[in-house]
């Protein structure tokens, strides 16, 4: 007996379907669409070596699924017109291939975050904004199913016992799932998105991240070796932003990069990639950042890059600053500078560094000396909204002063938000040393009066 989708429901006449009845149809429809493909992907199961597939180039692999799905397709007698065998046959390309349903957005360069939230809801994040796809998984056991493959795949294991799991994907997309018991509407599966070509300052100029005299600015710092901090909340921009600016690090310089998730895609030739490693089911063979920045001191760097600063690492990464590792970078969870500035101190005290708090001040002060936050804004934009330098300690307060900013002066009726780069007409003490290094700058870089018009 045949199974046609398309005609099942032709025998209703036009003008007596009701739309509850045109819903109805178009559910049954995709309905019979996803046992269609069950059946065809079963049978393909049976029919094919799982070894062999792996010894096939993926190219010629999806030709030859192509090939047996559309072969099994004419042999059932399925009547089906040539957009719902093209889907068919895709869906399982992907399934055996890729991650199933998800696959096409992980196709789509304008997606920056996969959002699965049990079988039936998934979002997407495009230009800061989210929004609901209408893409579906059969149900939580064909969600684990792809979850499992994806955490497989790097050694990971997700189950009862172990309900949460961070891990990536081959294009360094970083991927966190977590399922029952602690998920309670399903698995769910968070998947951040990096750009297949990275982002380039000429790039975030284009977004309107900041302005040509603050990349020039940026860029200079990088280049004379000043130590930065780079602040934000989550999914501003923050690895984004340090990934950009340290493309401007001399190709002859030895970098190494210490990582939870490795998210960094440098281009100079001379780069070590390090990464931590979670404990194992028995809570053993756990590596943090702290002790992988102690290893890097003897790993002779030029410069250190921590992607994060989350912990106790932040002792070791700042007497590292102070003593002759200049250029180093990193990034910190924080709303505001004076924010990450207070954070840090925080991560100081958990270190168990036996100190009082205007020590650690004064080894902050003493190791950075360039705080940049960006920010997400309410309409989606990320920008970086201050740029401040570390002047010392004054008293018991580490003294900053605000070199940019962008100055937000309302929001637009389609939720676009208005505003300004501003220049605050101070100039910074590490001038000097960018003059002295070589960066040229221009004369007008810090004079306000460029704010006019």
């Amino acid at each position: 007996m045949t199974f046609n989708i398309r005609n099942q429901f032709e025998q209703q006449e036009d003008s007596a379907v009701k739309p509850s009845l045109l819903g109805q149809a178009t559910s049954a429809a995709n309905h019979g669409t996803e046992l269609v493909k069950s059946r065809i992907h079963r049978k393909i199961l049976s029919l094919i070596d799982l070894r062999t597939m792996e010894n096939l180039a993926p190219d010629r692999l999806r030709n030859e699924l192509k090939i047996l799905a559309e072969k099994l397709l004419d042999e059932e007698g399925i009547a089906l017109n040539e957009t719902e065998r093209r889907h068919i046959v895709q869906s399982i390309q992907n399934e055996m291939l890729g991650l199933g349903p998800i696959e096409p957005l992980l196709a789509d360069a304008t997606v920056s975050d996969i959002l699965v939230n049990g079988a039936s809801r998934v979002y997407v994040e495009r230009r800061g904004r989210l929004e609901e796809t209408g893409i579906r998984f059969d149900n939580d056991a064909h969600l684990l199913r792809i979850i499992d493959k994806i955490v497989s795949r790097v050694g990971r294991r997700i189950d009862e016992s172990s309900p949460m799991v961070d891990a990536r994907l081959p294009d360094g997309s970083r991927v966190n799932a977590i399922i029952a018991p602690l998920a309670l509407d399903g698995p769910v599966l968070s998947i951040r998105r990096f750009a297949v070509v990275p982002y380039t300052m000429q790039d975030l100029l284009s977004f309107d991240t900041l302005t040509p005299e603050m990349a020039d600015l940026l860029l200079g710092l990088v280049k004379a070796k000043v130590n930065l901090l780079i602040s934000g909340g989550t999914g501003s921009g923050k690895t984004t932003l340090l990934n950009v600016i340290s493309g401007a690090i001399p190709p002859n310089e030895r970098i190494i990069t210490i990582e939870d998730a490795a998210e960094l895609q440098l281009q100079q030739p001379h780069v070590v990639r390090l990464e931590s490693r979670p404990p194992n089911i028995e809570g053993k063979g756990e590596v943090n950042q702290r002790a992988l920045v102690r290893n890097s001191l003897r790993m002779r760097p030029d410069r250190i890059i921590l992607g994060e600063v989350r912990g106790a690492e932040v002792l070791d990464m700042l007497q590292a600053m102070n003593t002759g590792h200049e250029g180093s970078m990193t990034t910190i969870h924080a709303n505001s500078p004076r924010d990450a500035l207070t954070r840090l101190e925080h991560m100081l005290g958990m270190s168990g560094m036996q100190v009082s708090p205007r020590n650690m001040r004064q080894q902050i002060g003493a190791a950075l000396s360039v705080v940049v936050q960006i920010s997400r804004l309410s309409d989606g934009r990320r920008r970086i909204t201050s740029l401040q330098e570390i002047t010392g300690i004054e008293g018991e307060v580490l003294s900053m002063q605000e070199i940019f900013l962008f100055n937000q002066t309302g929001v637009k009726a389609d939720g676009t938000v208005e505003g300004r780069f501003v220049v605050t007409g101070i100039r910074p003490k590490f001038a000097q040393r960018l003059i002295t290094r070589g960066i040229s700058l221009r004369e007008d870089l810090f004079d306000p009066s460029r704010n006019r018009g």
